[in-house]
Order: C-alpha cells, then structure tokens, then sequence
C-alpha cells in the first residue's frame, strides 16, 4: 500500500541497519580488544569461567615467585654455610697443626689467637646472615613455610644452627693451647663439620625440591593460559569474516533506507 504517514519500507529497512551496525560494532570491540568476551553480555557463563581461570593463574604465578624466593634465600644460607666451611676446615687444620710438639708456646698461643677468630667469625655467619630479616643458621629448632598454590601447598625448611655453642666449639669446650687438647679438638671440629655438611646438604635437596615445584607451576600456568585463551580469546579469521558480512550488511541497508524513504515522493505524482 502507498501510504504517506507511515513508511513501513524505511521503518523495516532501519531496523536491520540498525542490528547490522550492531554487529558491525561488536566485531570492531572484539578485534580491537583481543577479546571474545568483553562484558558479560557477550557470554555470562564463559565471564565466569574465565575469571575463575584467571585467578588461578594469578595465584600459580605468585606460588612460582613465592618458591623462587624460597630457592634465594636458601641460596643466601648455602652460601654463608660455605663460608663457615672455610672456617671450619682452617679450625682443623690449626688443631692439626697444634697437636705435634715442634711448637713453642708463644707460638701456641698464635695459633690458638687464629683459632678463636675462625670461631668467633662463625658465631657472626650465623647470627647475621639473614634473608628479609629471617634467620636460618642459628637455631636447629625452627621452620621456615614456603607456600604456593592452594590453602595446603606448602614446604617447610627446619633451620639449622651453626653456632659455636651447639657444636661444643664455645671457649670454654675447645682449645688448642696444648698438644692434647688440640688432638680431643679434632673429633670435636670433625662433628661440627658433619652436622654442618648435614644442614648444607638438606638445604641444597630443598632447592631442588623448589626448582622442581617452580617448573610444575609453570607448566599448570601455561595450560591454564591456553584454556583460558580458547574460552576469552577472538578468533580473528571468524570474527573478520563476521566483520565483513556486517560491513556488507550496513552497507545494503543504507542503501535501502534510502530507495525506501524515497517511495512516498511517488504519492506526489498521484497527488499532482
């Protein structure tokens, strides 16, 4: 019917321009966006899961950093517990040197200056070696938690203590002064090299133990990445596809709105 009210030619023609630069809008968010899902709007369930995947990723990456740091200040322990190493192998060797009886006594007595040093410097390792203020090398009786991923993922490091006064190296216990007290010091230092190679060497398998925990971490973070990706991600082939049929669509439609807003003039003719 040739109407001059109402024109449902144009009125419809509209309506589809309309829906098609809708479209045309969602696929320019989607492709400049990277994403699929960029409101809920777009997927309300898919939001969902991704957000839930998307901190579960947050957290693997933190629990990686978290056993990293674990791996550095066990790095930071190890290191010092060389040093001591150093001393105490210089504090045997003195003993050694000690037990014959080529020496005077004034050079006793140097010998035995050096060796309260050696020790004195192991009870400073112990006591100032620190990893953000945390202290591993001067008591045996705690533990350190190193947490990653959920509420139970953790491992624990028991400390170790290095100080003179647990290895009956104190003053008062050790001295080489003499030739027999320099050989009873060499079964004491052998002791407190044991019990220091025991620590060193549980240390070194706990570092280990976190390499390996960092690369299982950061092979969950991947495949998470990846599911996550095929969930929120736009598949840019399809979506410019889609992009194109829009452009096409919204290009028609104009076109159509405008033969149809041109049909009333048509009842100027029957009018005239």
């Amino acid at each position: 019917m040739l109407a001059i009210k109402n024109n449902i030619m144009s009125i419809n023609a509209a309506r589809h321009l309309s829906a098609s630069y809708d479209s045309l809008a969602k696929s320019v968010e989607r492709l400049s966006s990277g994403l699929r899902i960029n409101s809920a709007k777009d997927d309300a369930a898919g939001l969902a899961v991704r957000e839930l995947m998307r901190a579960d990723i947050a957290v693997l990456e933190q629990g990686a950093r978290n056993a990293q740091d674990g791996i550095s200040m066990l790095q930071t322990m190890e290191g010092a517990m060389a040093v001591v190493d150093d001393a105490l192998v210089r504090m045997k060797q003195l003993a050694e040197q000690a037990s014959t009886g080529s020496y005077s006594s004034a050079q006793r007595t140097i010998m035995q200056n050096e060796f309260d040093e050696m020790r004195k410097e192991i009870d400073r390792i112990a006591g100032a070696t620190k990893f953000n203020d945390i202290q591993m090398l001067n008591s045996g009786s705690n533990t350190v938690s190193i947490h990653f991923g959920e509420s139970t993922d953790s491992i624990s490091v028991t400390t170790a203590n290095l100080t003179s006064a647990s290895h009956a190296l104190a003053t008062s216990g050790l001295t080489i002064a003499n030739a027999a007290s320099a050989k009873a010091a060499l079964g004491t230092l052998d002791s407190a090299i044991s019990t220091k190679d025991t620590a060193r060497a549980r240390f070194g398998y706990m570092m280990n133990r976190l390499e390996s925990t960092v690369s299982v971490l950061n092979n969950q973070k991947e495949n998470l990445i990846a599911s996550e990706s095929r969930i929120s991600d736009v598949d840019v082939a399809t979506e410019m596809a889609e992009m194109t049929r829009n452009q096409v669509l919204a290009q028609a439609g104009t076109a159509m709105l405008a033969q149809a807003n041109s049909v009333p003039q048509m009842a100027l003719t029957l009018l005239g």
